[in-house]
């Protein structure tokens, strides 16, 4: 009878473990989505996110459209310890928006040090 008491109540603290963890990301720039792995998404975005004069590809536009919805999160994807150790210039990387002709892109958007022109 022990165990199963102790087994109840290590599943109710997992539970809640759980639940904390993904609260976490409630309110973050990227609503539960981490910055980090939603930086993954922009791979297509490597070579034009560290070369100014690269081509910047259609799936790279695609990709930061969707992203560029929440300027938050866009901002906080571009400047992710993911992006940096990717070799992202933050500063190469914030002009991609322009860059892909988006008309709705938050122009004048604040991004840490740098503004989206």
């Amino acid at each position: 009878m022990e165990t199963k008491k102790l087994f109840y109540i290590v599943g109710v603290l997992a539970v809640l473990a759980i639940a904390s963890f993904n609260g976490a990301y409630g309110a973050g720039e990227c609503g539960k989505a981490n910055p980090d792995m939603e930086a993954m998404k922009l791979f297509p975005c490597a070579s034009a996110a560290q070369d100014a004069n690269a081509p910047v590809s259609s799936k790279c536009c695609a990709q930061v459209k969707s992203l560029g919805q929440n300027p938050k999160c866009l901002c906080a994807v571009m400047l992710s310890n993911t992006a940096k150790s990717s070799g992202v210039k933050p500063e190469i990387a914030i002009t991609i928006p322009k860059r892909c002709n988006l008309a709705d892109r938050p122009v004048g958007y604040k991004c840490g040090e740098y503004t989206l022109p």
